[in-house]
Formats: structure tokens, sequence, C-alpha cells
């Protein structure tokens, strides 16, 4: 068993939010097509990250309990988000990784706080590959993720935190066209909430625990 796994609690979003990532998703594959480029399929979950971090492996039964005392007092339909705009960051020379960004309500904000709190007396550092899932199209971890995931407290939450849909990749010049022209803002709920193990590029690629799904 390895020490650390690399995990996400996230949002799945309703049905609204998901056929607009599948309709960009598509779009993403005219630009960089798979194997490079990837589907939204059962290893490419569309979700709102709430929380990404390196926890134990041998406390993972604590950590679901942590989860479950949070998700107690959560109103998933209060928990709102507004998408604005669509943005990427680089991951390979000249290909990068779109994401839908959306905007967080306070609710969304406060059930993060308290996720910070609950998972801290659980968590690792120094992850590694072996903490993510591979597969044969995707067998290796790249140094972008090890990273976003060892420093997302404190770079990607509370004040910094930015919630995206990730919806594929794409070249460079056609991410500077559809960044130009995002669609319309649309403003969703959670539909329910779960635990990942990650894969590349933070993808949501094994589910461990699922609330209200």
């Amino acid at each position: 068993m390895n020490d650390l796994m690399a995990v996400d609690v996230l949002l799945h979003p309703d049905d609204s939010m998901i056929a607009l990532a599948k309709q960009v998703n598509a779009r993403m594959l005219t630009s960089v097509p798979a194997p490079t480029g990837f589907a939204l399929d059962e290893h490419h979950q569309p979700h709102i990250t709430t929380l990404q971090r390196y926890v134990r492996t041998a406390v993972l039964d604590q950590v679901y309990a942590a989860i479950d005392d949070v998700v107690a007092s959560v109103d998933l339909s209060a928990l709102k988000l507004t998408t604005h705009s669509i943005a990427h960051m680089e991951v390979q020379p000249s290909i990068g990784l779109a994401a839908i960004v959306v905007k967080p309500g306070l609710e969304v904000l406060d059930f993060q706080a308290r996720l910070i709190d609950a998972l801290h007396p659980y968590t690792g550092s120094s992850g590694t590959a072996e903490a993510y899932v591979r597969t044969d199209a995707e067998p290796d971890i790249n140094a972008a993720t090890l990273t976003y995931i060892e420093t997302y407290v404190p770079d990607h939450s509370g004040e910094n935190y930015l919630p995206h849909v990730t919806v594929g990749l794409a070249t460079l010049p056609d991410l500077e066209t559809l960044e130009a022209e995002p669609p319309a803002p649309l403003t969703f709920c959670a539909s329910g909430i779960s635990i990942y193990q990650l894969g590349n590029n933070g993808t949501a690629a094994r589910p461990l625990k699922s609330w209200g799904v």
C-alpha cells in the first residue's frame, strides 16, 4: 500500500453544467485528439474541486468520517456557482489544459474552509506518482500535477480559490480563440459530493466515496 494518496473532494455539477462541459470538451478534442487529448468519461468526470490533498492511505476511513461530518450540515441546493470565463494552464509545449472558470457562492467557500480544517490531521506531503491513478493512456504524472496538489492549500484555497470544471487539452492558438468567446454565464448548483483519487492533470480518476449521488 502506498503511504500517500492524492485525493479530490469535489462537487458534482447539475445536468446543465455537465451538458456545457461536454460541449466544450468536444471542441477540445478537435484541437488535441486522443490519446493526447481526453474525452469526459469515467476517468475524467466533470467536477468542481473544493479541496485537493495528499492524505495518508492508512487513515482513509478517518478521512471519510471527517467528510461525513462536514457534509451532514450541507444543503446541496445552496452550493451555487456561476460560469464566467474559460482559462488554461500550459502543461506541455504548445498545449494547455482548459477549464471553465466559475465564481463560487459564499456557501461554497465556507464548505471548502470546513473541509480544510476537518482533513488537516490526515494530510501528508511530498507525494509522488505512486499516489495517483495511472493508466495505459496516461502512465506518468507530470510535475505540474505533483506540485499543484502539494501546494493546493494555501495557493488555491480561501481568497486564492479559483473553482473550475476541467474540459480538456487544446493547442495554445486554439485556446486563445476559445477564451475570447466564452459561453454565456450559467448559474448552477451541486448535485452531489464525492472524494476521488486523482489522475494526471488533476483529473477525477477513481471514485472512493460519494454523498448525495
